[in-house]
């Protein structure tokens, strides 16, 4: 990432303590908010995602910074029998698990609590990784990717659904307009963390979107990646097969 943005400048905790910190206060109402800010959008570009993962036939997945559990059940509701939520904050998690037993999916979901960066699995385990909306919060993005690398099967594949900045007039200066009053706002009339929805457009505007990205996933090691911009490219798709 071009810089280092955390949630607190003021503390004195490392990003990855402060990420859980921040995710464990606005758990309770992160979903309304997601779909509000997004309205209702987000949904169709984890749907692209999950088509990915079916074309490849994967039935052993992954979905890394799960939060409270979105792209999981879409992958288990989509006919993958196997599949592993993990995040590092116990609040999102919490919630995610309590969705997948109200959806009767707990005996093809695994939520568990684990950090990106020391994923607590033997090397190529997994068929397919999914990350929506979290690499930007990896506190070392190409160790993170390393560790995905590492557990994946060979020719297994990475989806990564991410923000990014659009280039075109007027979709550019309407989508900073956006983010840089409209998206804080809202978060914190509805939000118990004021400073999270300063980050979350912050810290999306510092990540490295676009081909920037898919030459970091190459050079990690991948040996393919793909990019499918999404919405005039307020979000983007990264396909990279190992």
């Amino acid at each position: 990432m071009s810089k280092n943005v955390t949630p607190y400048k003021d503390s004195e905790l490392g990003k990855k303590e402060q990420v859980t910190e921040m995710f464990d206060k606005v758990s309770s109402n992160y979903d309304f908010l997601n779909r509000v800010l997004t309205f209702g959008i987000d949904i169709s570009w984890r749907k692209h995602v999950v088509e990915l993962v079916k074309a490849g036939k994967a039935q052993k997945v992954m979905d890394i910074a799960t939060g409270t559990g979105d792209l999981a059940i879409m992958l288990a509701k989509a006919g993958i029998d196997d599949v592993t939520g993990l995040d590092i904050s116990p609040g999102m998690l919490d919630i995610g698990k309590q969705k997948v037993k109200d959806e009767g999916l707990h005996d093809r979901i695994d939520m568990i609590i684990g950090d990106s960066e020391k994923l607590p699995f033997e090397d190529e385990t997994f068929d397919a990784i999914t990350v929506a909306f979290g690499v930007r919060n990896f506190e070392n993005l190409e160790l993170g990717l390393k560790e995905i690398l590492r557990v994946l099967k060979p020719g297994g594949s990475l989806s990564v659904l991410e923000t990014s900045q659009p280039s075109k007039f007027p979709v550019k200066q309407g989508f900073q307009f956006y983010s840089k009053y409209i998206i804080p706002t809202v978060g914190k009339l509805f939000s118990k963390d004021k400073k999270a929805y300063d980050y979350l457009p912050e810290s999306a505007a510092a990540f490295p979107f676009g081909e920037t990205f898919n030459n970091i996933l190459l050079k990690t090691g991948f040996n393919s990646s793909k990019v499918y911009p999404q919405t005039l490219g307020v979000a983007t798709i990264y396909h990279a097969i190992k």
